[in-house]
């Protein structure tokens, strides 16, 4: 009857500080990185950061754009609503009757019984 375990404790240790000796190993043998690539990737990364700059500029001055836009077409519209009312108010006066004051009122009624009083004669 086979054991639990083929391989025991021991030999799980070492297998495993053998993989590590191994991968430590490549790191180290690892070729350094070429100093022209390493440029040329620096260059490209700063040139896409170039134009995400710019093209946020861009998005933001269109934003701002667009509300002075807004803003100016909300300004048009208030003086044109307050010329609007203006004009009401122009109309409403020009068709606004006059009331008559109290003393108007009763020269008026003083006028009609002296003239119902001069047909009796």
């Amino acid at each position: 009857m086979p054991a639990f375990k083929t391989p025991d404790l021991a030999q799980r240790g070492s297998a495993s500080r053998e993989a590590k000796a191994r991968a430590l190993e490549l790191l180290r043998n690892k070729p350094a990185p070429d100093p022209e690539v390493a440029a040329a990737r620096l260059a490209a990364q700063q040139a896409r950061e170039a134009a995400e700059a710019e093209r946020r500029a861009a998005h933001k001055a269109a934003i701002e754009q667009e509300k002075a836009a807004r803003a100016e077409a909300r300004e048009k519209a208030r003086l044109e609503a307050e010329a609007a009312a203006e004009a009401a108010a122009a109309a409403a006066a020009k068709r606004k009757v006059a009331v008559p004051t109290a003393a108007e009122l009763k020269a008026a009624r003083d006028a009609r019984y002296a003239a119902r009083k001069a047909r009796k004669k």
